[in-house]
């Protein structure tokens, strides 16, 4: 099974009033089992890494691996490469075959903003791979791109009007309150801004921060016109925690099939959840159609 642009797929979800949900994955095993637990929901998923895991992995890899795991578990799956500054990375992605890239211009002014991710757009677009853009600032740590709480800023309705019209951006991510990471206290997100930007943009938005925000404001943002929902922090901090706990309970067991395994049932535990939370559980039948 091919990868799937996640430009269909996210206008289905959007249409049909769920979200899909964008797991970062930052090894070749994760691939696996975010695609297995998929499966087993008769969920399409989205398959998403940062600069710095192709860096650590490299692209192509990434690619074969994530097409292997589609073939194999017969679940439709978009892979993402998620905010990315550089032109050229962009375009090695592209070339290697993912299926969807970020260009996050999101630093820079508006008019700036505009013409980088046009450019990335005219790319894209002609071969058939999802792009998507970023207004606002989101707060938090991804890779190396930080933003202070003090300095993140929530997008204008009005200029994500602007900006897809003068960009043709299939996909876009705007600041609404989110961050990236694991939140202190509870995320503190604008629904009557989602809303009003859903009403002056005919493309499907995006959740950025998307861990550990509680269940009913997720609901609540898939519902509002957030199709795709990002999951980092959360999921590789349980994968993590597994791992420690086996140690802390059985030092002495050095078998990686025993901690891993423990890892990859409560990491798809958590993928099983957060897949019924935006309700793309039993979806696949439009994608295959």
């Amino acid at each position: 099974m091919d990868l799937y642009s996640t430009t269909p797929m996210l206008k289905i979800a959007k249409a049909n009033k769920h979200g899909i949900v964008a797991f970062n994955v930052h090894s070749f095993d994760s691939i696996f089992w975010v695609l297995e637990a998929a499966a087993e929901l008769k969920s399409p998923v989205i398959l998403q890494t940062t600069v710095g895991t192709i860096q650590s992995l490299g692209a192509k890899n990434i690619v074969e691996v994530a097409q292997a795991a589609a073939q194999h578990y017969q679940v439709p799956t978009g892979l993402h490469l998620d905010h990315c500054t550089d032109f050229e990375i962009i375009k090695d992605a592209i070339r290697a075959g993912y299926t969807s890239v970020m260009i996050d211009a999101s630093m820079h002014p508006f008019a700036e903003n505009v013409a980088r991710t046009q450019r990335v757009v005219e790319l894209a677009t002609s071969l058939g791979v999802n792009v998507e853009a970023e207004l606002g600032k989101v707060g938090g740590v991804e890779d190396d791109i930080i933003v202070d709480e003090a300095d993140a800023e929530k997008a204008d309705p009005e200029e994500c009007r602007q900006f897809v019209a003068a960009t043709g951006v299939p996909t876009l991510a705007p600041a609404i309150g989110t961050a990236h990471g694991i939140y202190k206290g509870k995320p503190e997100i604008d629904f009557e801004r989602i809303a009003e930007i859903a009403k002056m943009v005919d493309v499907p938005l995006v959740l950025h921060g998307g861990s550990a925000v509680p269940e009913e404001d997720v609901r609540r943002c898939v519902a509002l016109g957030m199709a795709k929902v990002n999951v980092s922090t959360e999921l590789k901090n349980i994968y993590s925690e597994a791992i420690r706990e086996h140690f802390a309970h059985d030092p002495d067991s050095l078998d990686p099939r025993a901690y891993l395994q423990k890892a990859k049932e409560a990491a798809k535990e958590m993928v099983k959840t957060k897949i019924r939370i935006v309700g793309s559980e039993n979806t696949v039948a439009p994608l295959f159609a």
